[in-house]
């Protein structure tokens, strides 16, 4: 079974002590990574860009995943968990510092370069702390932990566009209508004043990141030893395996991850603009990634109380990609208020697929579980291309019709649910 080196006996300071320092990782990565909602169409009108270029913010973020996914297990392999997840914050923070020179000469570049060192921060922290939420219990409730982490994810996700929003685009309706009638002075003016909104914000995370960086580095979080783990969970025995590339229901995991990724991202991130597209205004739409987001942490609520004791991680995963087709084919053939509510429910259908499948992906990894968690989070990518897609079909032929690419997404993704999952499993009995 997994060790946690130093752990105590008790429950409570051995696992969900744990857990609950991870839980404010979680937090944090929620807080991060969906300021980049607000981000989008506060920088498209900044910065003066179309759809596809202001994708570019989720791209920038998100393929620093795939970049640094493997040389973030190196780095864990070096400094073990709690060293890494120190690591990683302090590079979060470095990203967001970075916004402070980029708004002050309204430097898109800047921006974008900020945003990828965030991705490569939390490239580390992700690599760390799911295998830890994963192997720290039993694997039959994993689903359940990573739902927990959800919700700390999604709080946190659904307050940040709220507040965010409130700072920089709070009179963008007022601004867009006004910069039509400026000349090319005053309109410089105008988006450097709009540009300069975001520094007092990204000072304070920053400064919050550091404290957090340090309280992780002195903490008691304890180390664990996942070379340890049974290998008798139903993948073979990962001794007589010599290669990561011997678990195929890892590396299609990780394909089903791109994609999940991919979508969950579009859901959230588009979400302000359609809103504006069906005619709503910015100065509502805004939230809208909230209602996104709070509709995934129903779903994680859902998951936390009945994994596994009503439904497995399999028929939950196989649930999600089912809503997930339904409400991609809803958002397409309705209009106005009624398509925006059913993006924001793709929240809802996204909730519990990380938490299904990345148990189902490391099952049986044993010695290779750091690896393993590199490559689940080098799938993170999925985030910076399929939005880019989505804004490309969006510029092509429209926001609402660009929805249909992610339901052969949520096909592939059911797939894994019902039989992809248990690929290569079998192999113990072979060897």
């Amino acid at each position: 079974m997994t060790t946690v080196k130093q752990a105590s006996p008790n429950l409570i300071s051995s696992v969900v002590s744990p857990l609950m320092m991870i839980g404010i990782l979680f937090f944090v990565f929620g807080f991060v990574t969906w300021l980049s909602s607000v981000l989008i169409p506060y920088l498209q009108i900044a910065c003066e860009l179309n759809n596809f270029q202001s994708y570019l913010v989720a791209f920038a973020f998100y393929v620093s995943y795939f970049i640094m996914g493997i040389p973030s297990g190196w780095l864990l392999n070096a400094t073990g968990f709690k060293k890494g997840m120190s690591v990683g914050l302090l590079l979060v923070a470095l990203g967001s510092l970075l916004f402070i020179p980029a708004a002050i000469n309204r430097q898109y570049s800047m921006f974008l370069f900020g945003l990828f060192i965030q991705g490569t921060g939390l490239t580390v922290l992700q690599t760390a702390s799911n295998p830890y939420v994963t192997i720290l219990g039993p694997k039959e409730s994993a689903a359940r932990r990573i739902s927990f982490m959800g919700i700390c994810n999604g709080v946190a996700g659904a307050i940040a566009p709220v507040i965010l929003g409130a700072v920089i685009l709070n009179d963008a309706d007022a601004l867009k209508d006004r910069l039509l009638s400026l000349n090319p002075a005053e309109k410089i003016t105008a988006l450097n004043h709009l540009a300069n909104k975001v520094i007092v914000p990204y000072i304070l995370i920053t400064a919050i990141l550091v404290v957090l960086a340090v309280i992780i580095y002195f903490s008691a979080l304890p180390e664990i030893n996942e070379a340890e783990e049974d290998e008798h969970t139903g993948a073979g025995s990962q001794e007589a395996r010599t290669s990561i590339f011997q678990f195929p229901h890892l590396l299609l995991g990780v394909f089903v991850l791109f994609l999940y990724t991919g979508v969950e991202v579009i859901a959230g991130n588009s979400i302000i603009g359609y809103g504006a597209f069906q005619g709503l205004p910015l100065s509502s739409a805004k939230f809208f990634t909230s209602f996104t987001l709070i509709s995934m942490l129903a779903g994680y609520l859902i998951g936390i109380v009945c994994i596994p004791r009503f439904f497995s991680q399999e028929n939950a995963l196989k649930a999600s990609a089912l809503l997930g087709i339904l409400f991609a084919v809803l958002a397409v053939l309705t209009n106005g208020l009624t398509s925006v509510v059913c993006v924001a429910l793709l929240g809802l259908a996204n909730s519990l697929m990380w938490p299904s499948i990345w148990p189902l992906a490391i099952e049986g990894l044993g010695k290779f579980t750091k690896i393993g968690s590199s490559l689940l989070v080098m799938a993170i990518s999925g985030a910076a291309l399929l939005p880019l897609l989505y804004g490309y079909l969006a510029d092509q032929i429209n926001e609402q019709q660009a929805y249909l690419m992610v339901i052969p997404c949520y096909i592939v993704i059911g797939y894994y649910a019902v039989s992809g999952h248990k690929i290569g499993k079998n192999l113990k009995n072979k060897l």
